[in-house]
């Protein structure tokens, strides 16, 4: 027994001593880094907390008191400090106060050890901690709760809004946008805003569509939208397995294989949706009179009859085209096709991606339209060589590096027009070899007539892009209201925010687009243009960052980020690439807005835009540097088998976290969302995606709410499971209905929403199996209206990967 008491001191002694080290050691970090900061010219708070924790910990190592009482400094100091920062934003003072406070808590715990006959102060000391507590919770919950709408809801504009694509959605959801127009906007109203609470999972089809190797598994995402035609629902997989099934049961009628391998996936195994093609004046009973027609991974063009998949003999070789005829070597993953293509006035527009950041001579981006009967190639745009149509000439090639269209066109039946958002010139990062025709087309909507494949118009909305800003989403087609006739009209959404709306017969901006002056300098200042147009309509973006606006878990990483961020090269947007040091691009290549596009409500004039909120931390690699790295293109002979999978960096990796670009001076080096590599967590503070409505008359912001929960995202991957909205990175566009919903997935939380489009409150909400990174549709069979979203997920998204197609209604009565 006495020795049980001898050593019972020596034990709170020794926890007293470990506390003690624990505060020294942080503090050490922290006045390290706060002297690095603060002689970057941040802020001292760091070194001036640093070197408090510091003598905290050194007298509580030596059983003083004290130490307790400069810690109480300590922490009251950094309390004050964080409000006069952020406020009381409830994520942006997570680093800054909850892990001081949960030092707090440990101190409160062992106050008894220093001070015994003094103890009653834990009481008092415990409730600043719960008020602390609060005061954080109470932030979070505010930035969690649904926030009144910034203006009423614009006046009806009417039902009399007509449809250029000369396509009826309703019972049906015809083409990947709904029409080709690209509203995303259904006038089926029987699941509304009362009822929506009801809406229930009625069936589930599994496409059987999953990777089959650890590689592959980092290169899924099926971003599919399903069509709904007459009595069948089509779609395609990730590796572009065509599927029919029955709307109202999910049953599968039947099933063609195209046999894509998995060498030919590029960055992504995506099947966007598939183009249905019925044959003018053609009985319904022959072969082929409707045809479901899609692209392919590999770049085939392949036409199957819709009532029974199989090939159209009519249409190419066997049902089948090449669209790499005339691209030259084409290495397997270097050419795919990821969208659907659009049909108008009876040809197949197709573009194709070609896989990003490889090689400056990359293959072309040439355009093609093909007869949508017979899949003869009626006409080729090449940018370069805009005589060569529709073959180069014996033993040439289309023009190499020349920028794709990688998403969905748009496309105007009575105008016989095509809009085609185009990509940027291979090597995104390096301007100095682009030819002129590059610098004219490259990141711009080109309207292209449909019958010859010449450019009418363009509109070109970044300069000489060296940010990766291409063009992924479809415009979408009105009539613009005015004070007299609407104007036929597009609405453009942009990686880099801006919404532009033009005249779509001639390209003239409806609103001013303002050119702004942009930073300068970088690796080549002489080919930065001064400046860059910006829309006067609307901007999804949002202010330039400070160093006030970096995060973490906690005081110690929130200082890295401040430390990177002073480190950098930043001036706003479009501040140039540069090798010396990392530039902040912000925002960064997934937008903006991406390939999920807006859904606009005709009737009541509103734009919906869902959006990404995050900055990419970049760096140009000098060749010599990138080469000991082993970055090398895809297809090199030194390419490791990793590379191959992926490109010049290793499989798994975000795009660009190592692009060769060869053929330049420089690889690029992006680090996507700007992410910590231990804890993973981004160094911008939330919201990271946000959801808006636009009054479509004037641009004015309806409402705009930060978009998904933090249920899925925690640090070192470890989901957090919080029901709090934080704003979540997000792929894939809404649907909007007559009733006044919007249906959306899309962000990292794997939930399927009901938003009210007036206020922005979520009304319904249900978990997927997997990543929601697709666009629903809704269509109407029996007399009962379905939502329908695929659940396949996203490597670049980190959700979970699956292959579920889900049909929610309401109870069959």
């Amino acid at each position: 027994m006495a020795h049980d008491a001898s050593q019972r001191p020596r034990s709170k002694s020794l926890i007293v001593m470990l506390l003690g080290a624990l505060f020294a050691l942080i503090g050490l970090v922290l006045a390290i880094g706060g002297v690095w900061l603060a002689s970057l010219g941040g802020s001292v708070y760091y070194l001036a907390a640093g070197l408090g924790l510091l003598a905290s910990g050194a007298l509580l190592i030596r059983g003083r008191p004290s130490g307790a009482w400069v810690y109480l400094i300590v922490f009251l100091l950094t309390l004050v400090w964080a409000l006069w920062e952020v406020g009381l934003d409830g994520w942006a003072l997570v680093p800054r106060v909850i892990a001081p406070t949960v030092l707090l808590v440990l101190l409160l715990l062992i106050m008894p050890l220093l001070q015994p006959e003094r103890w009653k102060w834990r009481t008092a000391l415990a409730g600043v901690a719960a008020v602390v507590l609060l005061v954080v919770a109470g932030g979070l919950l505010a930035s969690s709760a649904n926030r009144p709408a910034i203006a009423a809801l614009p006046s009806p504009l009417g039902p009399g809004m007509g449809d250029p694509s000369l396509m009826t959605v309703g019972s049906d959801w015809p083409a990947y946008g709904g029409t080709y127009a690209a509203r995303r906007y259904s006038p089926l109203a029987q699941i509304n805003p009362d009822n929506v609470r009801r809406l229930e999972r009625v069936w589930t089809y599994h496409t059987r569509d999953l990777p089959g190797s650890a590689a592959a598994q980092d290169k899924y995402g099926a971003e599919t939208t399903p069509l709904k035609v007459g009595d069948t629902l089509y779609l395609c997989s990730a590796k572009n397995i065509m599927i029919a099934l029955d709307p109202a049961t999910g049953q599968q009628r039947w099933r063609y294989d195209p046999g894509v391998t998995d060498e030919w996936i590029p960055y992504t195994a995506a099947c966007r949706g598939v183009a249905y093609f019925a044959v003018p004046g053609a009985p319904p009973n022959q072969v082929c009179a409707a045809r479901i027609i899609q692209g392919t991974l590999d770049g085939r063009i392949i036409a199957v009859d819709a009532r029974t998949g199989r090939l159209c003999p009519g249409f190419g070789r066997n049902g089948q085209v090449d669209i790499k005829a005339g691209l030259g070597p084409i290495v397997p993953g270097m050419v795919s096709i990821t969208s659907p293509p659009t049909i108008v006035r009876g040809i197949i527009v197709t573009g194709h991606q070609v896989l990003d950041g490889q090689r400056r001579d990359a293959p072309s981006g040439v355009i093609q339209g093909y007869d949508a009967v017979t899949g003869e190639r009626r006409w080729a745009w090449d940018m370069v060589n805009p005589d060569w149509s529709p073959d180069p000439p014996a033993g040439q090639q289309f023009a190499r590096g020349t920028p794709n269209m990688w998403t969905i066109a748009s496309g105007d039946e009575a105008l016989g027009l095509v809009y085609l958002p185009m990509g940027n010139s291979a090597a995104d990062y390096w301007s100095g070899s682009r030819r002129p025709a590059e610098n004219r087309y490259a990141t711009s909507l080109v309207a292209l007539d449909v019958l010859t494949g010449r450019p009418r118009w363009n509109f070109q909305t970044v300069h000489m892009d060296v940010w990766d800003y291409d063009l992924g989403a479809q415009a979408t087609l009105v009539d613009f209201p005015g004070d007299g006739a609407p104007v036929p009209a597009l609405v453009l959404p942009s990686k880099q925010g801006d919404i532009y709306v033009l005249d779509r017969r001639t390209g003239r901006p409806l609103f001013p687009v303002e050119s702004r002056p942009v930073p300068q300098g970088g690796v080549e200042p002489e080919r930065r243009t001064p400046t860059q147009p910006f829309s006067t309509f609307h901007s999804l973006a949002k202010p330039t960052l400070t160093e006030r606006d970096m995060w973490g878990m906690s005081p110690i990483d929130q200082m890295i980020c401040r430390i990177q961020f002073r480190r950098a090269s930043y001036e706003g947007q479009y501040t140039p690439p540069t090798v010396d040091r990392r530039f902040i691009q912000y925002p960064g290549y997934n937008g903006g807005t991406d390939w999920g596009g807006i859904a606009i409500d005709p009737v009541r004039g509103v734009i919906v835009a869902n959006y990404n909120d995050t900055p990419n931390y970049n760096r140009l690699v000098p060749r010599a540097e990138a080469n000991e790295e082993g970055w090398f293109p895809r297809g090199s002979p030194q390419a490791t088998q990793q590379q191959q999978a992926r490109g010049g960096d290793m499989g798994g990796s975000p795009e660009g976290a190592g692009d060769p670009q060869w053929g330049t001076p420089f690889a690029i080096d992006v680090n996507a969302g700007w992410r910590l590599p231990l804890t993973g967590l981004l160094c911008k503070r939330p919201p990271y995606g946000g959801i808006r409505a636009i009054d479509l008359r004037n641009g004015r912001t309806v409402w705009d709410r930060p978009f998904g929960s933090a249920r899925r995202n925690g640090p070192f991957g470890i989901p957090s499971m919080l029901p709090l909205t934080i704003g979540t990175p997000n792929n894939g566009g809404a649907v909007v209905t007559a009733s006044g919903l919007i249906f959306i997935a899309a962000t990292t939380d794997n939930l399927i929403r009901a938003i009210d489009i007036r206020t922005g409150e979520t009304l319904w909400q249900d978990v997927l199996p997997a990543g929601g990174q697709a666009t629903p549709m809704t269509y109407e069979a029996g007399g009962r209206q379905y939502v329908v979203i695929m659940a396949g997920g996203h490597h670049f998204m980190e959700t979970p990967i699956g292959d579920e197609l889900l049909a929610y209604a309401l109870p069959a009565n």
